[in-house]
């Protein structure tokens, strides 16, 4: 484990405080946990993106095979 140290806004910092009150669990595994779901979010939001410019890539060349499919269908 890493010891860091970071500054909170006050009103952040006290709204977690009477959370934390309330669930009865420690400051410490409370931020690890917000922490660890913040980044689950931007890592689900960087493959989002990366899999729309993918997407992209590919749909020009998606037409094609798909235009090259209906004239062989249509020449049946």
């Amino acid at each position: 484990m890493k010891t860091i140290s970071l500054k909170i806004d006050d009103t952040i910092f006290e709204e977690t405080e009477k959370i934390l009150a309330s669930i009865k669990i420690s400051r410490n595994r409370y931020i690890n946990e917000a922490i660890d779901s913040y980044n689950r979010i931007q890592q689900r939001m960087m493959l989002e993106e990366r899999l729309r410019k993918e997407s992209g890539l590919v749909r020009a060349d998606s037409s094609i095979v798909l235009n090259e499919f209906e004239n062989l269908l249509d020449n049946v």
